[in-house]
């Protein structure tokens, strides 16, 4: 891989790329835009097949973060990192080494929870960094943001099926649920309370028969998955299950879920939906609630005002929506220029972000 290459590609400002081999720790830290404020993203813990997919996931997912922190209002940037480990062997030890990398960068990035990461480990990075969110209520955190992230996803899945569907009534609705971890069940249980008919896939079996046994899910394959003449696809565990393969498959009206990446190649594969008149529902924008949520903590967390922007979400899928059917483009392509069009009208000022030094204070060391 031609590493400048891909960066400049993809407009990263900054990747660090972190050793440390008394703690087995290593890691990428990708910033990709600071125009709006500091890099804001979770840390995933992944055994990747090879350094060259983490960094790939590093980079796209902390563009992602940009998008998704421009849609949602915020005064941040778009970030990421990745440690590349085996989820069985993460140590303090390891986390509080990565923390200091964090710290290195001055505020430039701040870190909070993703996949296999959790409120615990962003407690041990906090020993050595003040730029972490999403830690426990005794270090003055909201803990875990996985409610937020799944509540913004049920708003954006209503927003969806009032423009697709003119009304939203999810009694008989069909829902294909693909991943029930952290976010996943949460999700769950806010469609079975409505009157959803929920299927299932993950490849834990234990999650699925909970799911089961709450909500009287079925389960199924992930081959059923794409195949099932259902109404909503929500895809909500690793990215990229929307590709050449799986679309041609999908028997689906919608598709809105809280997973990162869902599209492969984003350009190609949202034209695609387009075209089989699958309302897609941009990934940075309906799972921006876990975002909302951490990124509160940072100016004195609200709960009311935290769920007062969560909701908005819904408004601003309304208007991507209506974006892209007016100038026929797909939602990806709508998405994309509401993002872009407020990082522009702030790139040639210098603005004092709401999450300056001083604000940022408020992340108790």
């Amino acid at each position: 891989m031609k590493l400048f290459s891909q960066v400049e590609s993809m407009g990263h400002e900054q990747v660090v790329f972190c050793h440390d081999p008394s703690s087995n720790l290593k890691a990428i830290i990708a910033i990709h835009d600071t125009t709006l404020g500091p890099a804001l993203g979770g840390t995933r813990l992944l055994p990747y097949d090879n350094e060259e997919d983490a960094l790939i996931d590093v980079l796209r997912l902390s563009r992602g973060m940009t998008y998704k922190a421009a849609c949602a209002g915020l005064s941040l940037g778009g970030g990421k990192a990745v440690i590349i480990a085996d989820p069985k062997q993460k140590t303090e030890q390891m986390f509080r080494s990565f923390g200091r990398y964090v710290q290195s960068l001055g505020g430039r990035y701040i870190t909070a929870e993703d996949m296999n990461t959790n409120v615990t480990n962003m407690d041990h990075i906090r020993l050595e960094t003040k730029y972490v969110t999403g830690v426990s209520a005794g270090l003055g955190g909201s803990g875990d943001p996985s409610f937020m992230t799944a509540k913004g996803t049920f708003f954006g899945i209503q927003a969806a099926m009032k423009h697709r569907f003119g009304k939203v009534d999810f009694n008989g609705i069909k829902i294909c649920i693909q991943g029930v971890g952290a976010v996943g069940k949460h999700l769950c249980k806010f469609l079975h309370e409505k009157g959803a008919k929920l299927f299932v896939s993950d490849i834990d079996d234990k999650k699925l028969v909970e799911m089961h046994n709450l909500y009287n899910a079925t389960i199924i394959s992930e081959r059923e998955l794409f195949n099932l003449e259902a109404d909503i696809y929500a895809p909500c565990a690793r990215g990229a299950t929307l590709n050449s393969n799986t679309i041609p498959s999908l028997k689906v009206k919608i598709i809105a879920g809280c997973a990162n990446n869902q599209l492969e190649d984003e350009d190609k594969h949202s034209k695609m939906l387009k075209d089989l008149k699958i309302l897609y529902t941009p990934d940075y924008v309906i799972n921006a609630g876990g975002l909302i949520n951490v990124a509160n903590e940072i100016t004195g967390y609200n709960l009311e005002k935290v769920e007062s922007e969560v909701a908005r979400i819904a408004l601003t899928l309304e208007s991507i929506f209506t974006d892209a059917d007016k100038h026929g483009i797909s939602t990806h392509e709508a998405a994309k220029r509401f993002a872009e069009k407020r990082i522009k009208s702030v790139s040639n000022l210098k603005v004092m972000s709401q999450f300056d030094n001083s604000a940022i204070g408020n992340l108790k060391k």
